[in-house]
């Protein structure tokens, strides 16, 4: 069975057990463990960060049918919301990712805008797009920002909205998609 040779899905395994049969400390060594070997499987394939009324969510998932294990290629998909909760509109100028694999490999990438448009988002309206990431690991992380600028005034600073860390995994984390 492929998840009692898998050490992350093992552990896991073992982690919710721990915690249904209250094996707190038991369920305190995986978790560790886990820290050890694995640390970004301990987050979820999604995340969900405010900053300054702008709410950023996010959820992954693994493209089987573009990856190819056997020569280390993985794909993962994301799909983003960003909603502005703020009483005045904001253009998404830029991004920064901080792209983590399993062997803690980082890459900063940044660009300008998002899938090639720099959006307004109107005050309580949202903006969302789909986008990818290849690795060469089966699971890594991500998380970054997004440089934004108010729009209603001239001369007004630029900030930057978080973008929670989420997992990439090809084992899936069983979370929900928002």
């Amino acid at each position: 069975m492929f998840e009692e040779e898998e050490p992350v899905l093992r552990l896991k395994r073992l982690l919710k057990e721990a915690v249904a049969e209250e094996k707190f400390e038991d369920a305190a060594r995986y978790i560790d463990e886990l820290k050890e070997i694995a640390p970004h499987s301990l987050l979820k394939c999604s995340s969900d960060a405010t900053t300054l009324d702008v709410r950023v969510r996010v959820r992954s998932v693994y493209i089987e049918s573009r990856s190819q294990p056997l020569k280390g290629h993985y794909f993962f998909a994301y799909r983003i919301r960003i909603t502005n909760n703020s009483n005045r509109p904001v253009q998404l100028l830029g991004r920064h990712w901080i792209i983590t694999d399993a062997n803690g490999k980082t890459e900063h990438v940044w660009g300008i805008g998002v899938i090639g448009e720099q959006p307004v988002i109107l005050p309580n309206m949202g903006f969302e797009y789909s986008s990818a990431c290849p690795l060469s690991t089966p699971s890594g992380r991500m998380e970054g920002e997004f440089e934004m600028k108010h729009i209603d005034k001239i001369g007004t600073r630029t900030f930057n909205v978080a973008i929670a860390p989420f997992s990439l995994s090809m084992f899936g984390d069983g979370t929900d998609a928002f």
